[in-house]
C-alpha cells in the first residue's frame, strides 16, 4: 500500500481511505462492516474516516450507531488501534438539546467524550470540524480545540466542507494561539464536481493542508453507471440521480468508453484521476463489500497518460482553473 503523509503533518498515512458512512443498516450489516475494515486492515489501509453523526439514516437516536460499530471491531483485537490513523468529525445535531450540534467550546468537548466512548478508544488521531459554524468565534474552537490535544484525546485537527476563506480564518486564529491548527480539509471533489479548483485547492496547497475528497465516484455515477444492467438501476437509483445521469449522460457515455479503451474499470479511473493531483492525500471510498474494497486499490497502480488527462477535461470541464484566472485576466 503506498502512503504519504497527512498534510504538512508528519503521520503517514494510505493513499485510500476506508469511509464509514454505509457501516450501518440499511446500506450493510455490523458483521459486513467488520469484515471490510479487517480486510481494508490486511490490505494496508491504515486511515479510517467516520463521523459522530452516521448512523442518522432512521432517526436522530442513531446518530453515533457507525462509531459504536468501529469501537466494537476495534475491543474485538485492542492491538488494531495503534495501527490505523482514526479519524471522525464534530459540528453535526447529536440530540434535542439547543446545543447539540455546533462547535461551541461546549459542544466540542461533550461531542468528543460521546465519541472515544462510542470508538472505544481513549483518543481520537484526526477530529474534523464536519461543517463551519459561522455563529462561533475562531478563538474558542481553537481553545476547545487545545484543551483536547493537551488531555491527549485528539492529536490532529482538520476540516471538513469549508470555504477557501473559512480554511484562512481558521490557520490565522490558530497561529496566533500557536497551534498547528488544521492539517486536512475533506471536500466533495470528483470528475463531475471541480469547484474546489477554484479556490479551495490553491488554498489547501498555500496552508500546507491535505485534502481528502468525498464521494470520488460520485455516489456511482463514475463507476460505469451506464453499464450496469436496467434492473440493476431499477433496484439502486434514487431520483435524483436517475435526473443527473440523463443530464450528463454523453459526457458519461463517452468516458465509460474511454475506460474501455484503456482496458481499465470506470471507478478506478476515478480515483486515479484524484490520485494523480498531489494535492489529494487519499479519497475516500466507501466500499459495501470486501469485493469492492479490493477492487478499489487497482486505481494506485493506474498512470493516466497526458492525453487521457485531456480528455478527461474535455468530458468533465471544470471551472477553468484557480482563481481568478479562471474568470478574469
Amino acid at each position: 500500500m503506498k502512503t504519504t503523509h497527512l498534510g504538512r503533518s508528519g503521520v503517514q498515512v494510505s493513499r485510500l481511505c476506508l469511509g464509514t458512512m454505509n457501516f450501518n443498516p440499511p446500506f450493510i450489516t455490523e458483521e459486513q462492516s467488520f469484515r471490510i475494515m479487517t480486510r481494508a486492515l490486511e490490505l494496508g489501509i491504515n486511515f479510517f474516516d467516520t463521523a459522530n453523526v452516521y448512523g442518522f439514516y432512521y432517526s436522530e437516536q442513531d446518530s453515533g450507531l457507525t462509531e459504536t460499530i468501529i469501537g466494537r471491531w476495534l475491543k474485538q483485537q485492542p492491538d488494531r488501534r495503534g495501527q490505523i490513523v482514526l479519524a471522525t468529525k464534530v459540528y453535526g445535531k447529536m440530540g434535542a438539546g439547543i446545543n447539540d450540534q455546533g462547535l461551541s467550546a461546549y459542544h466540542i468537548r461533550q461531542a468528543c467524550e460521546d465519541s472515544l466512548k462510542r470508538l472505544q478508544t481513549d483518543h481520537i488521531d484526526l477530529y474534523q470540524m464536519h461543517h463551519v459554524d459561522r455563529s462561533t468565534p475562531w478563538d474558542e474552537i481553537w481553545q476547545a480545540m487545545d484543551t483536547l490535544i493537551q488531555q491527549g484525546k485528539v492529536i490532529y485537527v482538520g476540516s471538513s466542507n469549508f470555504g477557501a476563506r473559512h480554511l484562512v480564518q481558521a490557520q490565522c486564529s490558530a497561529q496566533q494561539h500557536s497551534m498547528l491548527g488544521l492539517v486536512s480539509e475533506q471536500s466533495l471533489y470528483n470528475l463531475l464536481d471541480r469547484m474546489v479548483e477554484l479556490e479551495l485547492l490553491p488554498a489547501c496547497h498555500e496552508l500546507g493542508l491535505g485534502l481528502l475528497p468525498w464521494s470520488p465516484l460520485k455516489a456511482g455515477m463514475l463507476a460505469g453507471v451506464l453499464s450496469r444492467s436496467a434492473e440493476t438501476k431499477r433496484q439502486k437509483l434514487e431520483d435524483w440521480m436517475e435526473q443527473a445521469i440523463e443530464k450528463q449522460s454523453p459526457s458519461l457515455e463517452a468516458y465509460e468508453q474511454l475506460c474501455r479503451q484503456m482496458g481499465e474499470q470506470p471507478a478506478d479511473v476515478a480515483l486515479a484521476w484524484l490520485l494523480h493531483n498531489p494535492l489529494v492525500t487519499a479519497p475516500i471510498i466507501g466500499p459495501r463489500s470486501v469485493q469492492q474494497l479490493e477492487g478499489s486499490l487497482r486505481a494506485l497502480e493506474i498512470e493516466l497518460s497526458a492525453e487521457v488527462l485531456q480528455r478527461l477535461d474535455e468530458l468533465f470541464p471544470g471551472p477553468g482553473g484557480e482563481a481568478p484566472e479562471a474568470y478574469a485576466w
